[in-house]
């Protein structure tokens, strides 16, 4: 297999830094999307990054590597994407376990938190209403009407279309964290509104958050 080969070849030349970025995004409220849309999210953005975790956890512990996983400030809250959320919610408790197991061997464990660089890394295509009406199940047409999907695909087309073109500043944090004699746990990448966002979400009351966040689902 392609893990046993590269394995083999690391063996011999030592190995650093493990980089998991694998991730795919979409949009939809919880019952639009099926079972099977969320075992696929969680098997690529989950199950991904710990498997080759797993496969490469011998060589980092030997060599006393690096492990950066690629998370989001979506970790803390969700506005129309709560399966991509969900997700990224889960890695950041791996990690965080991880990181403390690993400190007996000298492995760094650091997790990229970056706000939205939809039109840096086009992980999310713009969405369409009419495909997401097709794709409902037909006791999901009973409850929402073809306006409402059409006014929350503009909603988050409008927040696709405001992400941050500078990819380069995610790529800036990756290295640091590979790099630096004392890497940080979180590095989060991302415009002050949205760290904001995120402060609120982790200091205030659960219901002040839902309120900031409902009042910007309904705009």
């Amino acid at each position: 297999s392609s893990e046993k080969c590269l394995l083999r070849h690391f063996s011999s030349t030592g190995f650093w830094g493990l980089v998991n970025n694998a991730g795919i995004s979409t949009f939809g409220e919880t019952g639009w999307l099926s079972m099977e849309k969320y075992e696929k999210f969680a098997d690529v953005n989950l199950l991904g990054s710990i498997r080759t975790t797993l496969a490469f956890l011998p060589l980092l512990r030997k060599y006393k590597g690096r492990i950066v996983f690629m998370s989001s400030i979506i970790a803390y809250f969700s506005l129309g994407n709560g399966i991509y959320s969900m997700t990224k919610a889960a890695i950041e408790k791996f990690c965080d376990a991880l990181r403390l197991e690993m400190k007996k061997f000298g492995v760094q464990v650091c997790i990229i938190q970056p706000g939205n660089y939809a039109r840096s890394t086009k992980i999310q295509p713009p969405v369409s209403a009419e495909e997401i009406w097709n794709e409902l199940s037909e006791e999901e047409k009973a409850v929402y009407n073809k306006e409402y999907v059409q006014e929350r695909a503009n909603f988050f087309n409008s927040i696709l279309s405001e992400g941050s073109s500078n990819g380069n500043e995610v790529v800036d944090a990756m290295v640091d964290a590979l790099t630096s004699p004392a890497p940080k746990a979180r590095y989060m990448v991302a415009k002050l509104k949205e760290k904001a966002l995120v402060f609120v979400c982790a200091l205030f009351p659960t219901v002040v958050m839902d309120s900031i966040l409902s009042y910007a689902l309904s705009k």
